[in-house]
């Protein structure tokens, strides 16, 4: 089954960018679906957006921005993989519920080292499960 979906990573990491072209080749996402945040092109009736994200401390500004303007227009479902704090992950999940999106519950959580820029055959084994376990929950 074909899906609209789109990966966006903050910051651009090398790691976030590996894990969202893993999944835009496992589901054969279209050209533009592996992007930053805020991203080049707008999200556009998203069936689902994951965000991948790793944020230690405070929101920064443009992805607290970017997160207000996410709007049910712009992606449906909102689903979250972090390697970052959870107190974050909350805080982004209480901007998007402003925003008029669904959020998935079930965050994804993954570790990176500093330099850390590949995808391990466990990880990724387990962050596709976790994206078919997303697709099931969509509203």
């Amino acid at each position: 089954m074909a899906i609209k979906m789109r990966v966006l990573c903050y910051p651009e990491k090398k790691k976030l960018l590996a894990i969202g072209n893993m999944i835009k080749a496992e589901y054969d996402l279209s050209v533009n679906a592996v992007d930053r945040i805020p991203p080049a092109y707008p999200c556009d009736k998203e069936r689902i957006v994951i965000l991948a994200i790793n944020i230690k401390k405070a929101l920064p500004d443009d992805y607290r921005l970017f997160l207000g303007r996410l709007s049910k227009a712009g992606a449906a479902n909102v689903a979250i993989l972090s390697a970052g704090d959870d107190a974050c992950v909350e805080k982004t999940k209480e901007l998007l519920r402003e925003a008029g999106t669904n959020v998935i519950e079930d965050t994804m959580k993954i570790t990176m080292g500093l330099f850390d820029s590949k995808v391990t055959d466990a990880e990724k084994a387990d962050i596709l499960a976790w994206v078919e376990k997303v697709k099931s929950e969509l509203k």
